[in-house]
């Protein structure tokens, strides 16, 4: 199993930032795909998970409204949208399936 984030960077306060995650060794179309993230001195949270189908979502409550997960089963890629910034949005997000982790992309919000 393989898992790579990509898209994270440097952003001010209310903008925005995509994120996508590519999978490979595994049927992806057969398992939730999740994002987490860690900010700095703080423990790992989870922030969304996507169904197989893509039909459900669920988010945490604090980017509830702002962030967008999405999948595209064809091309085992995994996204994250994130709108509407906040600085407390700055961490390390990683893409997750079960016990498999991607290395992570930093993501900064920041003016």
């Amino acid at each position: 199993v393989q898992l790579m984030e990509s898209g994270g960077g440097y952003v001010q306060p209310g903008g925005s930032l995509g994120l996508s995650c590519a999978a490979s060794g595994f049927t992806f179309a057969g398992y939730d795909m999740k994002w987490y993230r860690q900010a700095p001195g703080a423990e790992l949270e989870w922030v969304a998970t996507i169904s197989p189908d893509g039909m459900m979502t669920s988010y945490r409550h604090s980017v509830k409204g702002r962030f967008t997960i999405s999948r595209d089963n064809a091309n085992s890629l995994v996204y994250l949208q994130m709108n509407r910034l906040r600085s407390e949005d700055t961490a390390v997000y990683y893409c997750n399936k079960g016990v498999d982790w991607g290395p992570g992309t930093q993501v900064t919000v920041s003016s």
